[in-house]
Parts: C-alpha cells; structure tokens; sequence
C-alpha cells in the first residue's frame, strides 16, 4: 500500500490508499466513489502519460505521498421540472433506481464476478437484510473471531449501500475483508487477482454469517441463517451384502443437481443426488463393503438454494472441466416427493389450503367475503416457518411481526438464478439474474443492471456457451395459518 494526493478541479483528496498489488481500474473506482466521476472519464497523469486500467504499477514509479493530478466530470444530476410532466430521463440518478424498482450494480474490481452475483442474489433476501441490522445493532458477541465479524459487517454496509446508492458501487471493503477472511479468493496469478468459484464465495459467505448472525439472534429465531437457508435431511444406510442397517440426519444449506446422461431435468438431477453409493468398514464382515445411502428432506428452508454440479476435474488436462449438458428448471418447484413422510404429513394440510386458495384465484373468488379473501391470501413478502414445516411467529420483511402465522407448503417460486459462461471455473464470467419484489427480473452483469423478461430465465438451462444456470434460489411459498 502506498499514500497520494489527487488534485481534481478545486479539491485535494488526501491521503488515498493505491494497493499495488491491483489493477489501477480499483484505484479508479475509489475514486469514483470519492469524486463521482465515473472510471471511463477520469484522466490521471503519471508518469508517461496516462494511466491505463492494466497499467503495471511497478513500472509507473508513483511513490508514497505523490500528488496526482485528475481531470474528468462527474456525473450530472438532472432536475425535475417544477411543472409538467415528469419523464424518466429527467429525474435524478437516486430517483431512477427507485422508480426502476431494482437496487445498484457492483463494479468489477478484477475478476470479481464470482463475488459481485453472489451478493446480488443474496442481498435479494430481506429476511437476511434484517438479520444483518440486529447484528450491526446488537454488536459483535465475543463467540464470534474478529475476521467473522468485519465480514459480517461489510455485507451489511454493502447491502445498505446497494439500496441506498442510485449508481454503481464499487464494493472495495467487502472484497478486502473477504480476502481476508479466505485467502483463497486473493490468488493472483501474472499479478492479475484470479477467477473464482462462485459456488465457493456463496458457502463461505453464508458459513461466516451464519456463526455470526447465531451468536446475535433472537430467543425466537437463534439461528438464522439456518432458518432461511438450512436443509435437514435424515438418511438410511444400508449393506445389502452384511443386513447392516443405520440412520443417519445433516443439515446442509444447498441441495445438490447432479448431471449425468440421464438428467434432462432439475427434478431428475435432485433425485439422482439423494441417492448415492459409499464403502466403508464393516464390522459383520470385518472388512470393507458397499453401502447404499439414501437421504430424504425431513425439513425446508424459507428459501431452497440448488447447485447445478457442473465442474469436475479433468486428470488428463489437470483443470475444472465443465459439463455443459442442458438441464432444464422451472419458475415454480415442488419438492414434495423428496420429503420423508414424517414432513409430508406435516405438509398436507398446508398444500391443501393452498390448493383451495390457487382455487379461488381461478374464479371462485365471489362465493367469499373480501375479508376472508384477505385472510387466505398468501404473502410473498411475509411470513417464517421453522425448518420442520411447522408453523412459527413469522416475521417480515422489516423484522416485525405480522398478524398471522404461516406454513411452508412445500412449494418454491424461483427468485434468483446464478449463471456461469464459459468452460471452466477458472474463468469466464458469472452473472446474476434476481426477481424483484414488483415481479420484474433483472440482469445484474456486474455494475450493469439490465431489465429482463421471465420466460427468458428459463432459457439459461445449457446446452451451449451461453450463460447456464450454475445456483438457483426458489422462495418457499407459504400460506398463513
């Protein structure tokens, strides 16, 4: 790290902080956040001329306390007219976002895709915004290691600053305490930080705020994360060659696709998972045997995370390959089948409220009270139920109580997809696709947020070089109790 000073029109930014070890693009970005004047426009004089976002720091010769001279024009706000007609154009960067109904890009800070969809899927959660706002309200417990907690706290202040911010962020101190916190994502390779696994962001990420928001939540709701995210699943194991017999229960945050020449579909590939061959020690035979694991749900999460198993390694190159195969999945999943019948008989009087209420929405309405239509009608918005199935004191989206309980049914609408274009983990490009709360999708490719139509997310199943869906988040759909 070295210190400058940067000279721009009548102001002296001091004490800015270059980190040599990264492009100056990220050197650009912060001072995008401290001038306004985005990257594109921004002309900096060193050495040679101007600086370029590649540039080698270590042939440019800046040295601690240089002053750098920059030229460029921030971004303009327009103002409304006072009378009139008020078109979109007119209004002010923040009011845009507002009116477009979706929250701020992030910028690429070198190859930091991975990172940026990741948080653009789960910042898309507001049941983990409000979570994230007790822990910063509550403080840090002293059961939590201190690289947990400033991630923690730089998830928050990123969530907080996607929603407030009506241009593009450029989330430096995320990237800087998640580095730090696993040093895996700070790899460089040619002084170039490394592409990442996107896969891999996402569990740590949500391993490390669900130990934090654990020590920090409520008697209600001690855990969280495992609340909105956690699978339970209790599993049979079996040696047909010994009659060994024993049961197994985890909890996992994600269920897994697996991808063979069979699957052609999620259902299929979800199935394939729950099922898998094991060796290991027999004690009757005294000697290793085969034995057959097979796992059901036994408890749902208020939202279902699945991972599309597409990278594998490859012996004979000594790289991630990817399988490339077509898988389809669908805007509205049921997962019933995949339940263990202590949870589907938990599940049954639910998916017939919901039943007769998807009834009443295809015209049976009239022969009921808007009051009572009121009383059935299923809230996206609110509403939590323990991982069981069983009702709670659901919360909403603002961390307060609403007025009734609720059920999960069993039944899932998809609300974020995570894509990955080209061959290999180590490379290509990761986006995000996420579903607003107005219903509208929207592309996040990076600090690009792009609006998109719903039968066009379906078409990201594979099959090609364009962008595959690699995670899915479906949003449990609840009915209240």
């Amino acid at each position: 790290m070295i210190t400058v000073s940067v000279k721009w029109q009548k102001e002296l930014l001091k004490a800015v902080e270059i980190d040599t070890t990264q492009p100056p693009y990220v050197f650009k970005c912060q001072l995008y956040d401290l001038t306004g004047v985005p990257p594109e426009r921004q002309k900096i004089m060193v050495k040679g001329g101007l600086l370029k976002d590649d540039a080698d720091w270590s042939t440019l010769g800046v040295k601690e306390g240089q002053k750098l001279m920059m030229m460029g024009t921030a971004d303009e706000i327009v103002k409304a007219p006072e009378k009139g007609p008020v078109f979109m154009e007119d209004l002010p960067e923040e009011e845009q976002a507002i009116s477009l109904g979706h929250s701020a890009g992030l910028f690429n800070l070198g190859n930091t895709c991975y990172m940026n969809s990741t948080v653009q899927c789960l910042h898309s959660v507001p049941e983990l915004k409000s979570a994230l706002i007790n822990y910063s309200q509550s403080g840090k417990s002293n059961d939590v290691d201190q690289t947990s907690h400033m991630l923690t706290m730089a998830t928050h202040d990123l969530f907080n600053e996607l929603d407030k911010s009506g241009k593009a962020v450029a989330p430096m101190q995320f990237w800087m305490v998640l580095r730090k916190k696993y040093p895996q994502f700070g790899q460089m390779h040619n002084n170039y930080f490394m592409q990442q696994d996107a896969e891999e962001c996402w569990t740590q990420l949500l391993y490390t705020l669900s130990q934090s928001l654990r020590s920090a939540g409520s008697s209600e709701n001690p855990d969280a994360v495992k609340s909105l995210f956690g699978i339970d699943f209790v599993s049979r194991v079996h040696c047909q060659e010994s009659g060994e017999e024993s049961s197994e229960s985890e909890s996992v945050h994600s269920l897994k696709c697996h991808i063979s020449h069979e699957v052609n579909h999620l259902h299929e590939g979800l199935k394939h998972g729950l099922k898998s061959e094991l060796e290991k020690n027999s004690p009757s035979l005294g000697r290793s045997a085969i034995y057959v694991k097979e796992s059901r749900i036994n408890g749902l999460p208020r939202y279902l995370t699945i991972q599309f198993v597409r990278f594998f390694w490859k012996r004979e190159s000594n790289q991630k390959a990817k399988i490339l195969r077509k898988v389809d999945y669908p805007l509205e999943l049921d997962v019933f089948d995949l339940c263990s019948e202590e949870l589907r008989k938990k599940l049954e009087v639910p998916r017939q409220k919901l039943r007769d209420e998807e009834g009443k929405k295809l015209g049976l309405k009239a022969k009921g009270s808007a009051s009572e239509d009121n009383d059935v009608k299923m809230s996206e918005a609110e509403g939590s139920s323990n991982e069981s199935g069983e009702p709670s004191n659901s919360k909403s989206s603002e961390g307060g109580p609403s007025e009734k309980e609720t059920q999960l049914t069993g039944v899932y609408d998809l609300v974020a997809v995570l894509t990955h274009k080209g061959r290999s983990a180590d490379s290509g490009h990761y986006v995000a696709w996420v579903k607003q709360e107005s219903g509208k999708w929207i592309e996040y490719d990076d600090d690009n947020p792009i609006p998109q139509r719903e039968e066009d997310i379906t078409k990201l199943s594979g099959g090609g070089d364009w962008h595959m869906a690699y995670i899915c988040m479906y949003k449990a759909r609840v009915v209240p109790m």
